[in-house]
Formats: structure tokens, C-alpha cells, sequence
């Protein structure tokens, strides 16, 4: 015998309201489900860019380190490396016009200073969507709860009978509404945090490999704090 209770029978003996919030927390999980797994995935492949960038300055030149980050367009570390050696070549090899007046670290910096910012901009997308859903999906699922409850006490005080068997059902159905919206929310709100860590590690190992291209491009060697006998230097390959 088919239960009188419970989520299909929330779904049977609800209203176009009730069915609207249920779809619409559908909705959304599945959203935020899409963006954690795909900007996990993302944070799995930068990692693994940043072990490869770690091996960047034991090239013997340029291009060979080039070599080492790989060659897919999307890796941030390579477009960094990329961007600085452009930012170099066009600064040297410009004629003379008011371009002379800017100094080439400026130029690298700010040239540097941009891909970062297009790469942070990159890994923030999507965390929006893991935001909105943990802070909205609670209060749609209380709607629901709220508009569920409205009808099930009007349901009861049309049918006359408020024993306890009677009031328990459909109160219960009402309130599993509010247990959707949570259902939603605390892996958006988990899924959000535990991205927002990992691009932070990311963009700090990203931060500190631009300071190395600049001091490379600008005097020719890496800067490492500390022991300077570990500065690395290398040929300015193409």
C-alpha cells in the first residue's frame, strides 16, 4: 500500500506553490552540485600546474622551462611566463617614443599584475552561484514550509478533526520542506569555503611565481629570500 506520507505524497497533495519551491531547490542543487565538481576539478589541475611551475627555474633556459609548464593555454603559471616574456620583447624592442618614459619593471609589473587578475577573475567564476544558493536555499525551503502548513491547518479545521494523528501528518510533510532547503544549502556553503581556500593557496603560489618572472625579467636572475647561493639563474631563451 502506497504511504500516505512523506516526500511523494508532498509532491501528489501539494499546490503549484509547493511544487514551484521543490523545483526550484531541484534547480539549484543540481547548479551548485555542477560548479563544486567542476571547480574542484579546476583546483586539482592548478595544483598540479604549480608542482610543474615549482620546476620552472632548474631549466637551463627559458624556453626549456616553458617546456616544463606544458602546453595548454589555460594554465595560468604558463600564461604568466608568457605575458612577462611579451611584456619584455615589446618594451626592448620598441622605437623611440613616449613608451621610452615608462620603466620596464612598471611595464612588467603591470603586465603581470593583469594576468593574474584575469586568471583570479577565472577561477572565481562560479562561486557566485555556490553564495547565492547558500544563503537563499533555508528561507525558500521555510516558504515552502510556511505556505505547507497554512493549507494543512486549513485542510484540518475543514475536516473538524485536530487530534494529534491528524495534525502530526501533514505538519510533518510541511516541515520536510525547510529539511530540503538545508539539504541544499550546507553543500553550497561547504562546497564554497573548501573552493575559496584551495584558489587562495593557488593565487598565492601564482603571486609568488610572478615576483620570480619579474626579478627574472628585470635583472636576470630569480629572487629567493634567504640563502642567496639558491638564486637560480637563467638564459633569456625565447
Amino acid at each position: 500500500m502506497e504511504s500516505q506520507f512523506g516526500i511523494a505524497n508532498v509532491w501528489t497533495q501539494g499546490d503549484i506553490v509547493t511544487k514551484g519551491v521543490a523545483v526550484i531547490l531541484l534547480v539549484m542543487s543540481l547548479a551548485s552540485w555542477m560548479v563544486i565538481i567542476i571547480k574542484a576539478l579546476d583546483v586539482i589541475k592548478y595544483k598540479q600546474y604549480a608542482r610543474a611551475a615549482a620546476d620552472f627555474w632548474h631549466s637551463e633556459d627559458f624556453a626549456t622551462g616553458l617546456n616544463k609548464l606544458g602546453k595548454d593555454a589555460t594554465n595560468p603559471f604558463l600564461q604568466l611566463a608568457t605575458e612577462g616574456r611579451e611584456a619584455t620583447a615589446h618594451h626592448r624592442n620598441t622605437k623611440a617614443h613616449l613608451h621610452d618614459s615608462l620603466d620596464i619593471s612598471d611595464w612588467i609589473t603591470r603586465s603581470l599584475r593583469n594576468s593574474i587578475d584575469a586568471s583570479t577573475a577565472r577561477m572565481q567564476a562560479g562561486l557566485a552561484v555556490l553564495a547565492s544558493v547558500g544563503s537563499t536555499a533555508p528561507f525558500i525551503g521555510l516558504f515552502g514550509t510556511v505556505w505547507g502548513i497554512y493549507h494543512a491547518l486549513l485542510a484540518i479545521g475543514l475536516s473538524g478533526q485536530s487530534t494529534i494523528d491528524k495534525v502530526a501528518g501533514p505538519i510533518g510533510e510541511a516541515l520536510i520542506m525547510t529539511a530540503l532547503g538545508l539539504a541544499v544549502a550546507i553543500p553550497a556553503v561547504l562546497g564554497y569555503n573548501a573552493l575559496v581556500r584551495g584558489n587562495k593557496s593557488i593565487l598565492m603560489q601564482l603571486n609568488s611565481f610572478a615576483h620570480d618572472l619579474h626579478a627574472f625579467f628585470v635583472t636576470g636572475a630569480r629572487v629567493v629570500t634567504g640563502n642567496t647561493a639558491n638564486v637560480v639563474p637563467m638564459k633569456k631563451g625565447s
